[in-house]
């Protein structure tokens, strides 16, 4: 059986939804910062429900942990 997986508020998160950052994160491995409010599209989940799978404007295959976002 899969976990549910949860962002920052509670909500249920799915493959394919979109969410939004709360926090200002650096990007590991590079100098690109991911300003608070960044809209991301289609994420997709990982077997871990602390991480979720994405692609941002400039970072494609990013790894985001669910207590930096919300559903939007």
């Amino acid at each position: 059986m899969t976990e549910i997986v949860r962002d920052s508020n509670g909500a249920e998160l799915k493959d394919g939804d979109s969410v939004t950052l709360i926090k200002d994160l650096k990007v590991k491995g590079s100098s690109i910062v991911l300003k608070r409010g960044t809209l991301i599209k289609n994420i997709r989940l990982t077997g871990d429900p602390a991480e979720i799978e994405c692609r941002a404007e400039k970072v494609k295959d990013l790894v985001l942990r669910t207590e930096f976002v919300k559903k939007a």
